[in-house]
């Protein structure tokens, strides 16, 4: 290959990865603000609020899609290999772990449409809203290390996820207290703990992110286990308890 051909072909795949990149932090700036409608809306028990963060899925999904498509041509025609190989792999995980994130919001707007009306406890409410929280600071410090091809950031992220399953935990008990103390709250406390899971699920794939940017930067996988504080099952109690 000429210098030439092999110069416009780094510049070729410079402009992909700059769009590809662009189009990542749409998608990363599209979930965040899903996660907040979200929640928004299961504060409100808002049925219509939970309608749009439904229909507002759609676009997670179709920008998923472009970057899965613009990143599979990007591989087939420019090769790229080593660091250049994990950057667009690293994307391609990212951008499925943020749709993820994405159908979760979309299942508590479902949820939300389940509990209309219904009067929730503050307490509960201060846990799941703290739990969604962290989950967004944890997304945008991934995002951010994704960005700034930091494994340190992206390390510390990985190891505060234990908080958010700390915070389900303790939720968990406290909404499974309400429900066995008021039998009339056991509707709304399953569309509630199911929320709340939902909310822990996505922090599991923001830790799949900052794993995707650790390998990305420093070309091999995180050794260390990750640590999980849920020891619940919202299936396992709600159903044998």
């Amino acid at each position: 290959m000429s210098i030439a051909m092999s110069e416009h072909t780094t510049r070729a795949f410079d402009s992909d990865l700059r769009e590809l990149t662009s189009m990542l932090a749409e998608m990363g700036g599209h979930t965040e603000k899903q996660i907040i409608e979200a929640i928004e809306a299961l504060s409100k028990r808002d049925p219509n609020h939970g309608k749009r963060v439904i229909s507002a899925d759609a676009a997670l999904d179709a920008l998923q899609r472009e970057i899965e498509q613009k990143a599979i041509s990007t591989i087939a025609t420019r090769q790229p290999m080593a660091v250049d190989l994990r950057e667009i792999v690293a994307i391609l995980r990212i951008a499925n772990d943020l749709e993820r994130i994405g159908d979760l919001a979309k299942n508590i707007g479902k949820r939300v449409i389940g509990i209309s009306g219904e009067n929730v406890p503050r307490k509960a409410m201060r846990g799941v809203r703290s739990m969604a929280t962290l989950v967004l600071r944890q997304l945008q410090d991934v995002l951010n290390a994704f960005a700034a091809k930091d494994s340190a950031i992206a390390l510390g992220a990985w190891n505060r996820d234990e908080e958010i399953d700390s915070i389900y935990t303790s939720l968990f008990r406290e909404v499974l207290t309400y429900m066995m103390e008021d039998p009339g709250m056991m509707g709304f406390g399953i569309h509630l703990l199911f929320c709340a899971k939902n909310i822990e699920r996505m922090g599991d794939h923001t830790t799949n992110i900052a794993e995707a940017v650790y390998f990305m930067v420093e070309g091999k996988p995180l050794a260390d286990e990750r640590r999980k504080a849920d020891g619940t099952s919202v299936l396992s109690i709600a159903f044998n308890a």
